[in-house]
């Protein structure tokens, strides 16, 4: 079978997993559980067109790399929604409110979106699965430093947050703990590398560089849209003035020495 066949067949996979994702969310009326469907979407369509077009060992370790990621985060999303189940993400509420008694039928198509996105971002994986003349080359190890890094950073900061939740139960407090003294999102920033470093292991591939949108995307998602713009939005609202005096003396996003103010 061609690659364009392959490509097509686990497009329609991931339609059927996402159709399957809103059938479950809409049966415990909890349509946040979208973001873990895509966290997961990611990486099973990138473990699946790896291993089932390329067997070579980096074809298996770029799907090695896209399961640790997708897998530690649904796995991270997933406990803070059960955490919080049946209160759905701020963003939902929003959309729901917006929506009105169209609420299920628009969340469908909400769910196909986020499955042409899966298909979309797992570009970079596509180029190193069809990659008949695979070789081990710079760009790999740039591209797997490069994801080690924001893998690990990432992990950190994840750790370091669940550390203060667990010792501060006041909703108030700003954690400043470890990397957080340096960036008020650095989750987010490490979740860009990790993307960074996903494009670079592509490169490695002859048409690998037209993935760049991928990185570009998630930045801008993380910077402008579904990151940074809501969350400070809610701990605003939750945390106050002490929030604010966190966001005059701490990056958003890049971590940089904090500020004297």
């Amino acid at each position: 079978m061609s690659d364009a066949f392959w490509f097509l067949l686990l497009a329609g996979g991931v339609g059927v997993f996402f159709t399957l994702a809103w059938l479950i969310a809409y049966r415990l009326d909890f349509y946040s559980l979208v973001d873990v469907a895509w966290a997961a979407g990611i990486s099973l369509l990138a473990a699946v067109m790896l291993i089932s077009l390329n067997h070579g060992w980096i074809a298996w370790l770029s799907a090695a790399m896209a399961c640790m990621w997708g897998g530690r985060l649904a796995w991270h999303l997933q406990r803070r929604l059960h955490k919080h189940f049946p209160q759905e993400d701020a963003r939902y509420v929003r959309l729901r409110e917006h929506w009105a008694d169209r609420v299920s039928g628009k969340f469908f198509m909400f769910f196909m979106g986020q499955g042409l996105s899966v298909i979309l971002l797992a570009m970079p994986f596509f180029w190193v699965a069809i990659d008949e003349n695979l070789q081990w080359s710079m760009w790999h190890v740039l591209g797997l430093s490069t994801w080690l890094l924001g893998f690990a950073g990432e992990s950190l900061a994840d750790r370091q947050m669940r550390r203060f939740k667990q010792k501060n139960s006041d909703s108030r407090a700003v954690c400043r703990d470890g990397l957080w003294n340096y960036s008020r999102h650095p989750n987010y920033f490490f979740e860009s590398v990790i993307w960074v470093g996903f494009f670079l292991f592509a490169c490695g591939s002859p048409w690998g560089w037209t993935s760049l949108h991928a990185p570009i995307i998630i930045i801008y998602l993380l910077v402008k849209v579904t990151g940074i713009p809501p969350t400070e939005a809610s701990a605003v609202l939750r945390k106050g003035d002490a929030y604010r005096h966190y966001q005059k003396t701490t990056s958003a996003f890049f971590p940089l020495p904090p500020k004297r103010v």
